[in-house]
C-alpha cells in the first residue's frame, strides 16, 4: 500500500558533534506536516522525540541523548511518511572538563537556574577561573598508564586547579613528547599570564579611582571639620564627635542610595522574574494549552507535553514549579476520566477503542483500561442480543411480514454477533499481543506487562466468549426448538408465541443463516472448543428439519388422493405414481444442503435415535400413500369425483369405453389401483430406495422391504376382491346354466354342439379380458389365469357330483370340458389343468372311434363358430401381451 507521503529524508544536522545534551537542528525533507505528525525521532540510536520542536517541513530542533554508540545516523518517523533514511550522521563526544570562558554546545538545566547576587542555590560548585591550557603549547598525551601515574605520585593530582596538583605528574601526562624549544615557549606564556594578572589588578584599582577620590574627600571634610572645632576639647570629646560624624555620613550615604539601591534591586527581581517566565513559559502555559488542545482533540500532543513536562518538572523542589506542574497533574488526571470514559462508551469502534487505550497506557492511568474495555464490550455484546430478542417478542402480534418472525429474529441476531465479536476478538488479540500500546522502546515494560495479564485472563476471557456463544445458542434454541431447553431458562430466552412449528424451507434457511455466521466466526480463528457449541446447534437444527420436512411431506402425499384423476396412460397407470415420486424427490432434495456435511460438520444420522426416526418416518410416508391407494380403489361409487375425469388421447380407442358414461366402476377403480401397485413395485419403490441411499439415509433395505410388504397386501387383497368381483358371477351361473331345461346327464340326446351356458360363461370370461386389457395388458394373464382356475375349479365339482352319465351325457359333458379348456389354454395353470383333468377323469371314457370322431367335429364347428370371440384366447394375442 502507497503512502501519501515520501518518506522522511535528514540531509543535514548541526554542529554533526557534540557530547550528551547538545542542541542541534536538523535539516532535510519531508519531516512532518505538523507536531502531531511527527512520532519518532533518534539519534545514534536514542529516543530524542520528547526534546523535539517541529519547525517546519525541512527543520527539527532537538537535544541528543545519552546514546550508547559513539556515531549513528539521524531517523525521523512521521504518521504521513513513515521511517524515514539519512545522508548524515551525528559523533557523540566524551564530556571533558572545561574552563569557564570555553564554548561549549551543553544544555543548561533550567530547573536549576539561581541568583548568582543572592547565591540562593548553594548546591552548584563555582567553576574555576583558570584556563584549560596554563602552558599555551599543544597537548599531547602521553600513553602512560594512570594506574602507574596514581602511583608514582601518591596523593597528587595532574589538575592543575587541584590543592594537591603536581607539575611533574601534569607534564607527563600533557607533554612527555614535548621538545625543549617547545617548553621554552611554555616558561614565556607563563610569565605573560602572570603580567597580565598584575595588570589586571592594577586595572581594577584605576577603574575604581574615582570611588576612593570621593573617600578621599570626605575624610578630608572631616578632618577640616574637627580643625575649626578647635583643638582644646578632651580627646574623649573629639572621639565622640568623630563617631557623631561617621554616623552621619554613613547616614547621609544610606539616604542617597537607598532609593538607587531599591530600584536596583527591584529591577533586578524584575528582570529575573521576566527570564524566569520567558525561560519556563512552556509549564506556566502548560495547564492552559492542555485545556485548549483537549478541547481540540489533541490528545497526541497533551501527551507528549505532558511527558516533557514530567522530566523536567517531575521532582523539582522549586515551590512556583511544583505548583503549576500540580496544576498540570490535576488536569491530566481529569484528561484521565475523560478517556476512559470515551473508551468505555458504547457502541465504539476498534480504531477508537484502541486509540484511548493508547492514551491512557501513555498518561500512566492506574488499573487496566484494555481489559475494563473489554469488559464492557463483552456486557455490552449480551445487552444487545437480549434486547434483540426482547424486540421481536412484543412485536409479535403485530407481525404482518410474509418471512416468519423467528426467521427474522435469527437472523437479525446472528448479524448482530457477527458484526461485534470480530472487534471484540481482535481487541484481545491486540490485548494479548501487545499492540495496543506504543511500539516504542519505552513502552516496552508496558507491552510485556500487557502480555502477563493477558495471560492471567485468559480463562477469563474464554468464559466472556463462551458466555456469547451460549446466549446466541439459546436464544435461537428458545425460537426454534423450545423444546430443547431446560426449566427455568424459557423465561430469560423464550417467550415466543408457537402458533404452528416452521415448515422445512424455512429451517433449511435458518441452517444458512447459522452456518454463515459459524464460518464468520471461524474465520476469527476462535478456538473450535469455544465454537462446539454452535455445530452442536446447527446438528440439532439440521436433525429437526429432516423431520419435520419429512412430516409435511407425508401430509403432502395425503392430499395426493385429492389430485387422482383416474386418467391412464398406456401401461394403465395414472399420474399418481409419478406424483407421490416426485413428491418424495423434491422432499430430499430441498434436504440437500441439510444433509450435506460442511467442515466440522457432524453426520445427521450420526445418533441412533435419529436414524430410528427418520426410518419410521420413511416407512410412514411409504404407508401413507398404500394407504391413500387402498381409499381411492375402494371408495363407493357415489363419493368419487368424476366432474374432471378425462381420457388420454394417446390411447388406442377402446380406451375411450372407461370413460363412456364419464364414471369409473369399482371394478375398474381396483384395476387401475392394481396396475399402480405393480408399477410402484417394479419402479417407484426402487427408484425412492436409491434417492434415499444417495441421499445418505440409513436403514434403506427395511424401508424397501417394509414398503414392499405392505404394498403386496394391498395388491393382493385388491386383486382378490378384483376376482370376487368377475369370477364369482361366472363360477355362480355354471351350474344353472348346465341343468338348464331340467338338463339330465343320464337322459340326454346327443350331442348337437356345446351348450349356450358355457358360451355365455367364455363370453363373460372374454368380457374380464376386455376390461382388464383396456386398464392395462400386463394385468390380462395374472386376472384370467385366476378366472379360469375358479371357473375350471367349479366345472370340475360339478362333474364330480354327477352320479353317473349316459353315453351322450358323457360325450356331451367331455365336448365342453375340452370346449372350454382348448379355448382358455393360454391361460392355464397347473391348477386349472389339474381340475380339468379331474372333471375329464369323472367320465366315462370313449369307447367308439365314432365318438370321438364327433367330438373331434364338434369342437371344430365350436371353435369355427365362436372364432371372432376367441381371438382374445389365441397365442398371437399372449404374444402381443408380452411385448
Amino acid at each position: 500500500m502507497s503512502r501519501a507521503r515520501q518518506p522522511p529524508l535528514v540531509t543535514g544536522i548541526s554542529p554533526n558533534e557534540g557530547i550528551s545534551w547538545t542542541k542541534v537542528t536538523i535539516r532535510g525533507e519531508n519531516l512532518g506536516t505538523g507536531p502531531t505528525d511527527l512520532i519518532g525521532l533518534t539519534i545514534c540510536g536514542h529516543n530524542c522525540l520528547l526534546t523535539a520542536e517541529w519547525m517546519s517541513a525541512s527543520k527539527i530542533v532537538c537535544r541528543v541523548g545519552q546514546a550508547k554508540n559513539d556515531k549513528g545516523d539521524i531517523i525521523v518517523t512521521t504518521k504521513s511518511g513513515g521511517k524515514g533514511t539519512s545522508t548524515v550522521s551525528f559523533k557523540l563526544l566524551k564530556p571533558e572538563k572545561i574552563g569557564i570562558l570555553d564554548q561549549s554546545a551543553v544544555w543548561v538545566d533550567e530547573m536549576n537556574y539561581y541568583d548568582m547576587r543572592t547565591d540562593r542555590n548553594k548546591g552548584i560548585p563555582p567553576l574555576s577561573l583558570r584556563p584549560a591550557n596554563p602552558l599555551g603549547i599543544e597537548i599531547d598525551k602521553g600513553r602512560f598508564p594512570q594506574k602507574d601515574l596514581e602511583a608514582l605520585f601518591p596523593g597528587m593530582s595532574a589538575d592543575f586547579t587541584s590543592e594537591n596538583f603536581s607539575a611533574a605528574w601534569y607534564l607527563i601526562e600533557n607533554h612527555s613528547t614535548t621538545s625543549f624549544d617547545q617548553l621554552k615557549t611554555a616558561v614565556v606564556n607563563l610569565k605573560k599570564q602572570a603580567n597580565k594578572k598584575n595588570e589586571g589588578s592594577l586595572a581594577y584599582v584605576k577603574g575604581g579611582l574615582s570611588t576612593f577620590f570621593e573617600a578621599q574627600d570626605a575624610l578630608s571634610a572631616i578632618h577640616q571639620k574637627l580643625e575649626a572645632d578647635g583643638t582644646e576639647k578632651v580627646e574623649g570629646s573629639m572621639t565622640q564627635k568623630l563617631e557623631n560624624v561617621l554616623n552621619r555620613a554613613s547616614n547621609t550615604a544610606d539616604t542617597l542610595f537607598q532609593e538607587v539601591l531599591g530600584r536596583k534591586d527591584k529591577a533586578d527581581s524584575t528582570r529575573n522574574a521576566l527570564n524566569v517566565l520567558q525561560r519556563f513559559k512552556f509549564l506556566f502555559n502548560l495547564p492552559l494549552n492542555i485545556e485548549r488542545n483537549i478541547q481540540k482533540g489533541d490528545y497526541d500532543v497533551v501527551i507528549n507535553d505532558y511527558e516533557k513536562a514530567k522530566s523536567l518538572f517531575g521532582k523539582t523542589e522549586v515551590q512556583v514549579f511544583k505548583k503549576y506542574y500540580a496544576e498540570v497533574e490535576t488536569r491530566i488526571e481529569a484528561l484521565r476520566e475523560l478517556l476512559l470514559d470515551k473508551l468505555l462508551e458504547t457502541p465504539s469502534t476498534l480504531h477508537d477503542q484502541k486509540r484511548y487505550i493508547r492514551y491512557l497506557s501513555d498518561l500512566h492511568a492506574p488499573g487496566d483500561p484494555a481489559w475494563q474495555c473489554i469488559g464492557a464490550q463483552h456486557q455490552w455484546i449480551l445487552q444487545l442480543m437480549h434486547n434483540c430478542k426482547e424486540s421481536y417478542v412484543k412485536e409479535q402480534k403485530a407481525w404482518r411480514y410474509k418471512a416468519p418472525q423467528q426467521v427474522v429474529f435469527v437472523e437479525k441476531l446472528t448479524k448482530l454477533v457477527v458484526s461485534q465479536l470480530p472487534n471484540f476478538w481482535k481487541l484481545w488479540i491486540s490485548y494479548v499481543n501487545g499492540s495496543l500500546f506504543s511500539e516504542t522502546a519505552e513502552k516496552s515494560g508496558q507491552m510485556e506487562r500487557s502480555k502477563k495479564n493477558a495471560r492471567q485472563r485468559q480463562n477469563d476471557f474464554k468464559k466472556m466468549i463462551q458466555e456469547v456463544m451460549h446466549s446466541l445458542v439459546k436464544l435461537i434454541r428458545g425460537a426454534l426448538l423450545p423444546f430443547s431447553l431446560r426449566e427455568g431458562e424459557s423465561r430469560q430466552y423464550g417467550g415466543w408465541e408457537m402458533k404452528s412449528e416452521l415448515s422445512g424451507q424455512w429451517l433449511t434457511h435458518v441452517i444458512q443463516t447459522v452456518r454463515l455466521s459459524s464460518e464468520s466466526l471461524t474465520a476469527l480463528e476462535i478456538p473450535n472448543d469455544m465454537l462446539q457449541i454452535i455445530q452442536d446447534l446447527i446438528l440439532d437444527l439440521r436433525v429437526r428439519c429432516i423431520i419435520v420436512t419429512l412430516q409435511h411431506t407425508a401430509e403432502d402425499i395425503k392430499r395426493l388422493a385429492e389430485k387422482e384423476d383416474w386418467v391412464v396412460d398406456n401401461e394403465g397407470l395414472t399420474s399418481l405414481p409419478s406424483q407421490f415420486e416426485q413428491c418424495i424427490i423434491h422432499s430430499l432434495q430441498s434436504l440437500k444442503t441439510v444433509l450435506d456435511c460442511k467442515p466440522g460438520e457432524a453426520s445427521v444420522f450420526q445418533q441412533q435415535k435419529t436414524q430410528e426416526d427418520v426410518c419410521q418416518l420413511s416407512i410412514g410416508i411409504m404407508q401413507v400413500f398404500i394407504d391413500c391407494l387402498e381409499q381411492l380403489s375402494t371408495k363407493p361409487d357415489g363419493d368419487i369425483d368424476t366432474a374432471h375425469l378425462s381420457v388420454d388421447v394417446s390411447s388406442p380407442d377402446l380406451f375411450g369405453s372407461i370413460h363412456e358414461d364419464s364414471s369409473l366402476s369399482s371394478e375398474q377403480r381396483l384395476l387401475i389401483a392394481l396396475s399402480n401397485c405393480r408399477y410402484l413395485e417394479r419402479h417407484t419403490f426402487l427408484n425412492i430406495a436409491e434417492h434415499f441411499e444417495k441421499h445418505g439415509f440409513q436403514g434403506v433395505e427395511k424401508i424397501t422391504q417394509v414398503s414392499m410388504e405392505s404394498l403386496k397386501e394391498l395388491d393382493q387383497r385388491l386383486f382378490e376382491m378384483y376376482i370376487e368381483f368377475k369370477a364369482d358371477p361366472i363360477v355362480g351361473s355354471l351350474e344353472p346354466g348346465i341343468y338348464a331345461g331340467y338338463f339330465d346327464w343320464k337322459d340326454c340326446l346327443v350331442p348337437a354342439g356345446v351348450r349356450n351356458y358355457l358360451k355365455e360363461a367364455l363370453v363373460n370370461i372374454i368380457a374380464v379380458h376386455a376390461e382388464v386389457f383396456t386398464i392395462s395388458k400386463d394385468l390380462v394373464p395374472r386376472v384370467m389365469s385366476r378366472v379360469v382356475e375358479a371357473v375350471s375349479e367349479e366345472l370340475s365339482r360339478l362333474m364330480q357330483c354327477v352320479s353317473s352319465f349316459s353315453k351322450n351325457g358323457a360325450l356331451q359333458a367331455r365336448l365342453e370340458i375340452c370346449a372350454l379348456r382348448d379355448t382358455v389354454a393360454i391361460y392355464l395353470t397347473p391348477e386349472s389343468n389339474s381340475s380339468f383333468k379331474q372333471a375329464l377323469e369323472a367320465l366315462p371314457q370313449l369307447s367308439s372311434g365314432t365318438d370321438k370322431k364327433l367330438l373331434e367335429e364338434l369342437l371344430n364347428k365350436f371353435k369355427s363358430s365362436m372364432h371372432l370371440q376367441l381371438t382374445c384366447f389365441q397365442a398371437s394375442s399372449s404374444a402381443m401381451m408380452k411385448t
